[in-house]
């Protein structure tokens, strides 16, 4: 992941997301755990075009406040989880920042969170890590985590309390491997959460990864996976509820490098309020040795109010015809009207209606996590968020 192909190299021809914006192919970006090899924040890369630097709330300095003091872990004594010296943990071996505020986080930490499941092992407990902020200062958070060989695990990220977060998060899942992975988001008003979650996918391992993200001015996540050995899986979920002046933002992106590979990545969300905005940016490559890939990606959004925007944007990179399947869907609608007078019709009153709608168009992502406990509180803040209409 370190050097990127030349675009003659993908006999593909590049697109423009619009006037001014330049033209850019998935893998051509810059790839640096230095801050000075990132220009300055600007909508006219095509990363950064829904966003301004003001938005980022001092995240896209030189240099962040470290944050593993305010980070607790609960695990099986089985599982290695602690913060150790960056220098001392294998960082950066997944893959490189991908943009400043990545970069920036990279290389302001002194410390590293380090969890290793053990070989041949299955936990049954969930490991939770609680990331809890209290302040707005411009703060980094870095994460690495290696699923030796045939080890099983759930992992939860819970983020909460007020903060202004770049977060880096590794996982080296190893052959055989299966880990669970949740990412909650639902931070205290006036929060910013940047967050780069690179996978990197051995023999015959597989990978759930899911966001769920609610509280915050500012959710941008970029979780990107990459298949280095044949034969492995990755579902990549999402779930949010953007609020009034909120800006919710997903870039997952898969790299089919190896053959033989399977990926299913599906977002869903729900927007209410004025300047409510969600944008979702989901990109697949499928590379020339990737023959038997099986790849799709889906993004629906419900639009429950006037004054609410969502981006959704699809793309699609093949390089080889020996494939299983490739295929994408986005759509963004307005609340069905017919869906409410059906149920009112039957005598559940126009807010309860409103709820059991928005629930079950949600609820699909939250529960393919499988975790109970945790279902069931996000559920609860998905029916809070619809119950603020009320007031």
């Amino acid at each position: 992941m370190s050097s990127s192909p030349a675009p003659a190299q993908h006999g593909l021809v590049a697109h423009s997301h619009g006037f001014g914006v330049p033209p850019q192919i998935r893998l051509d970006r810059k790839r640096s755990k230095h801050v000075a090899d990132f220009e300055a924040v600007n909508p006219r890369e095509e990363q950064w075009r829904y966003l301004t630097a003001d938005a980022l709330k001092g995240l896209d300095a030189d240099q962040l406040t470290d944050f593993f003091e305010n980070v607790s872990i609960e695990a099986d004594s089985r599982v290695n989880a602690s913060f150790v010296d960056a220098d001392s943990t294998p960082r950066g071996s997944v893959a490189l920042p991908e943009d400043r505020v990545a970069a920036a986080a990279y290389s302001s930490v002194s410390k590293v969170l380090l969890i290793e499941l053990p070989a041949n092992t299955k936990i049954e407990s969930p490991i939770v890590v609680r990331v809890v902020g209290a302040d707005l200062a411009p703060s980094a958070l870095q994460i690495f985590v290696v699923a030796n060989d045939f080890s099983e695990a759930d992992l939860v990220i819970e983020h909460s309390g007020k903060a202004a977060l770049a977060e880096v998060v590794e996982f080296d899942v190893r052959d055989g491997a299966r880990l669970n992975f949740v990412s909650v988001q639902n931070f205290e008003k006036g929060s910013a959460l940047v967050a780069s979650h690179f996978s990197k996918l051995s023999n015959n391992s597989f990978m759930r990864h899911t966001v769920a993200s609610f509280g915050g001015d500012l959710i941008r996540i970029t979780p990107i996976t990459t298949f280095a050995g044949k034969g492995s899986e990755v579902e990549m979920n999402g779930v949010y509820f953007a609020d009034a002046g909120q800006h919710i933002e997903h870039r997952p992106f898969v790299d089919h490098a190896s053959a033989n590979c399977k990926s299913r990545v599906t977002y869903k969300g729900a927007l209410q309020g004025n300047k409510a905005h969600t944008v979702w940016i989901g990109d697949v490559l499928i590379r020339e040795a990737a023959e038997g890939t099986d790849t799709y990606e889906l993004n629906r959004n419900l639009l429950l109010s006037d004054g609410a925007r969502a981006d959704s944007v699809p793309n699609l990179e093949i390089e080889t015809g020996q494939i299983e399947g490739a295929g994408h869907a986005s759509a963004s609608g307005r609340f069905d009207d017919e869906h409410l007078f059906y149920l009112q019709a039957r005598g559940i009153t126009e807010d309860d209606a409103r709820r059991l709608v928005v629930l079950g168009f949600l609820t699909e992502i939250v529960q393919r996590i499988g975790l109970a406990e945790l279902q069931e509180k996000l559920i609860g803040i998905i029916e809070a968020e619809v119950n603020e209409r009320k007031n």
